[in-house]
């Protein structure tokens, strides 16, 4: 039906033109419509809906329907059209005088906002990065981002965010990324001087992917700990923040914080960014194997996951049995897959884990054994393994991990009988993390809440303001009263 509908409103003209391209135009021109409004009424509100609208039409761009839109949006002698027409290929004729002769027949008047402006550097941006044509997408983003310094509107703040992350993303292609660090900070003190908070959600979040794409954890910590913190504006920044800082946290060795950082990151994640969710996860096993956690099988079988989890699971089976043998064998098995996925320096901490595991396993099963027999079922292969094994056993023993005592004369070592989990502290503890997570889930659902705009600034009228406060104290007596009954 709202083919038809379209089809009514809008007929096909006779010259030889796809019916998508009018279409497609239309869609923009609403859009350009939206962007009019939102910043007229300085509703930011509304320029986010048509970025959403505009990430919809984004496999429909071409270079005849964008012509057609920069002449209806610019005018024709301005700088930014003439820049942004020469990222355009050059169509036949006879398509670009229909295309121009239909945006001039429904626009004969021209926009001049700068949020329409930008839009527009966007558009092109985005057809230039679908072409695959990236050296143009780097000289286009970085014109825009040089109009952006000049713009100071809260309305422009949402195409801003996305022109920095596009921005970014080309000289990553490219592997230039080193080369916009500073331009990248520069905009960061910006937006910061601005109180532009989703410009410096944006920011600092392409700092902290520019700094680990070198390995420069040190100084993205640096970076992370003196940015100004506010409450989240995008939930997709948020979710990339918590999985950098997750990241960051690993390579400190503080597994406890990484771990609830990149579980909430792969928990914010929407369903549909996959391979964000796949890394999130593929960090979380390997920080739940380092605390010495096994995970659970289900996390492996997520839908779409199981092949890109595959290595992961096989790593975390031999981590779970505490078979050195068979670590070696699936690090080596998998060694590009971990290279690629950077988490390589990971899996070599994880060898400690393994034995720890295997010890813990032979713990249990013997209540005395030689470390003779200690080394051989570790499958230790060093030059002394009664030795090695000797000093593994005794330093699991004082970190906790195997409760048990070493007895040096006779080489062996002595398991202690299992006691009670439950006389422990430890169902306090899990139980008191669980509480903790669903109580941090409701507040930020509440402070997620939206409110009809305006409503504070209503005045209440006289007869209003006394029935409510009588209402209100007729239910505070009535919970007191109950309170007196239950005492």
């Amino acid at each position: 039906m709202t083919q038809d509908v379209e089809m009514k409103d809008h007929p096909t003209p006779s010259h030889s033109v796809s019916s998508a391209v009018p279409s497609t135009l239309q869609h923009l021109k609403e859009i350009a419509s939206l962007i009019e409004t939102g910043s007229y009424a300085k509703e930011v509100r509304r320029i986010a809906r048509a970025v959403r609208l505009t990430i919809a039409l984004r496999k429909k761009l071409t270079a005849p329907v964008l012509s057609a839109f920069l002449d209806y949006a610019l005018v024709p002698s301005s700088e930014a059209r003439s820049r942004l027409s020469a990222y355009l290929p050059k169509e036949d004729e006879h398509d670009m005088e229909v295309d121009t002769a239909s945006s001039a027949s429904q626009a004969p008047t021209k926009h001049v906002l700068p949020e329409l402006e930008i839009y527009c550097y966007l558009l092109v941006l985005l057809f230039l990065i679908d072409q695959k044509r990236y050296d143009e997408a780097k000289a286009c983003s970085s014109a825009s981002i040089v109009r952006l310094k000049n713009l100071n509107r809260r309305t422009i703040d949402v195409l801003a965010s996305r022109l920095y992350f596009y921005y970014s993303y080309c000289y990553e292609i490219t592997g230039d990324l080193a080369e916009i660090r500073g331009n990248l900070l520069a905009l960061h003190r910006i937006a910061t001087l601005r109180h532009d908070e989703l410009g410096q959600e944006t920011l600092l979040n392409l700092l902290l992917r520019n700094y680990l794409h070198y390995n420069l954890y040190d100084q993205a910590e640096k970076l992370r700990s003196k940015a100004p913190r506010f409450e989240a504006h995008s939930n997709q920044q948020f979710c990339r923040y918590l999985f950098y800082l997750g990241k960051i946290r690993t390579i400190q060795l503080e597994y406890t914080d990484a771990k609830e950082s990149l579980l909430q990151a792969a928990r914010k994640a929407p369903i549909s960014a996959r391979g964000f969710r796949i890394q999130c996860n593929k960090w979380s096993v390997l920080v739940r194997l380092l605390l010495g956690e096994i995970p659970e099988r289900t996390i492996f079988m997520q839908k779409g996951m199981e092949k890109a989890l595959r290595p992961y699971f096989e790593l975390t089976n031999a981590v779970r049995i505490g078979d050195l043998e068979l670590f070696r064998t699936v690090a080596e098995k998998f060694a590009a897959t971990f290279n690629t996925d950077r988490t390589h320096n990971l899996i070599v901490r994880l060898r400690h884990n393994v034995i720890r595991t295997g010890l813990r396993n032979i713990s249990i099963s013997y209540s005395r054994i030689s470390l003779e027999d200690v080394a051989k079922k570790l499958r230790l292969d060093s030059a002394n393994p009664v030795a090695d094994a000797e000093s593994i056993v005794a330093k699991a023993i004082r970190d906790g991990a195997v409760d048990a005592t070493l007895d040096r004369a006779k080489q062996c070592m002595v398991s202690k009988e299992t006691g009670d989990i439950y006389s422990t502290n430890e169902p306090q503890m899990a139980f008191n993390s669980r509480i903790a997570f669903c109580l941090n889930m409701h507040n930020e659902a509440v402070r997620a809440l939206r409110f009809p705009p305006n409503t504070h600034k209503e005045k209440e009228s006289a007869e209003k303001r006394r029935e409510r406060q009588q209402q209100e104290q007729e239910l505070a007596k009535h919970i007191a009263e109950e309170e007196d009954d239950d005492f």
